[in-house]
């Protein structure tokens, strides 16, 4: 009989204090540690038991399975959200490896030429370029140089050639004028012999 009247007075002061218990399935706006204190506090006490009506465990036990499966849903939607952004991370990482790729490409042509298929820097290639057409231009000067030395070598034996040809005409005609001035006199000399023969 005594466990029928405790029984009883557990049930009735259950029942008086099951309304600030009843806070922690209802308010909305608090959160699961916050309703676990609200139903712990709002229950009754009997002995090391706390008395909680099943409707407010039922009904806080599904707010916290929905809050739990609200955050696992959160969590998957997270994990996609870091799948995809690790996703677009990897491709922008690709796009830059190729763009510095093409980068370094881009550089190297800008600053090298193939000439005959072999590979120069533009430098070295200015440089080599610079020093032929300056040996060039050395040897064409120099050849030009012995050109006109040759020139004038021709000019001066032209000269000397045209001048011992006018002295030898010279040298010819005097000979011519002397042989002929020689031959008179012989012929005089012939003409008086024979004259003198004939007296």
């Amino acid at each position: 009989m005594r466990i029928v009247i405790t029984i009883l007075v557990v049930f009735i002061v259950g029942v008086a204090y099951s309304q600030p218990s009843q806070v922690a399935a209802e308010d909305v706006t608090l959160n699961l540690n916050e309703r676990y204190k609200a139903m712990k506090s709002g229950s009754q006490t009997f002995k090391d038991y706390k008395v909680i009506k099943e409707s407010v465990l039922d009904k806080v036990w599904k707010i916290t399975t929905d809050s739990i499966q609200k955050k696992e849903a959160q969590l998957a939607d997270a994990e996609k959200e870091i799948a995809t952004l690790k996703n677009e991370v990897s491709s922008v990482n690709n796009s830059m490896t190729a763009q510095q790729a093409s980068i370094k490409d881009v550089i190297y042509d800008s600053t090298h030429i193939n000439v005959l298929g072999i590979p120069f820097s533009k430098g070295v290639f200015l440089m080599i370029t610079a020093v032929l057409f300056g040996g060039m231009v050395f040897v064409l000067s120099v050849s030009m140089a012995r050109v006109k030395m040759a020139n004038s070598k021709v000019k001066e034996k032209t000269l000397i050639a045209d001048s011992i040809g006018h002295e030898f005409e010279e040298f010819k005609k005097k000979s011519m004028e002397k042989q002929t001035k020689l031959s008179r006199e012989l012929q005089n000399e012939r003409n008086k012999w024979q004259e003198f023969r004939k007296a």
